[in-house]
């Protein structure tokens, strides 16, 4: 049996009404633009034994119909859904930092200790994200993986990875689409590569 499992993390594309906070509460459907950034990181020809998503909108619809068209397994898995943003959800970044300067001067400088009014705590956050990261990872030893999910589960992930503590994980962009490989061996896990623009 291969020892080495390859996964690679791609995060929704553009959702209708472009770019904002939506965490759990607000989940568009990615918009034409959001479909063809997928279609075109992807491909045709998946070398994907298994895609997994997250249950929200933007990333579950095009799981399925990707899985559907080239006959690939598909699970589901509800802790993959985005983190919680609290009364920020359905506003945009720059509205918040003309509404709540303090607040959003603070989060950025100590995304930890500063979440948003009702925000999801990064620290559960990072345990929801992880345990249901190693449980897929566990599930296809040596296989290839695809998971459909958000830009604050992929930072979660990659942050993990690389032991960076969570008050760093937002100096992590991911991009619309952007893909994210990470290479599970017999002496642990390497990052391939962050925000590819298509599948290598």
């Amino acid at each position: 049996m291969n020892s080495e499992t390859l996964i690679d993390l791609i995060r929704h594309g553009e959702p209708v009404g472009g770019r904002m906070i939506r965490g759990q509460s607000r989940d568009h459907p990615l918009s034409t633009l959001g479909w063809q950034q997928m279609r075109a990181a992807v491909g045709d020809a998946p070398p994907w034994d298994q895609i997994i998503s997250s249950p929200m909108a933007r990333c579950r619809e095009f799981a399925c119909d990707y899985a559907g068209r080239h006959g690939l397994p598909l699970a589901i898995d509800p802790e993959l859904r985005e983190i919680g943003m609290g009364d920020w959800e359905g506003h945009r970044p720059e509205d918040i930092a003309l509404a709540e300067p303090d607040a959003f001067a603070a989060f950025q400088e100590d995304p930890l200790a500063n979440r948003p009014p009702g925000g999801e705590p990064l620290l559960p956050f990072q345990e929801r994200v992880w345990d249901a990261y190693a449980r897929q990872l566990a599930s296809y030893p040596g296989r290839h993986l695809l998971i459909v999910c958000h830009g604050g589960v992929s930072r979660a992930i990659v942050g993990h990875v690389l032991g960076a503590a969570p008050r760093s994980w937002y100096w992590i962009q991911i991009e619309y689409a952007g893909l994210t490989r990470i290479h599970h061996r017999h002496y642990g896990a390497s990052i391939d590569y962050v925000n590819a623009r298509r599948l290598r």
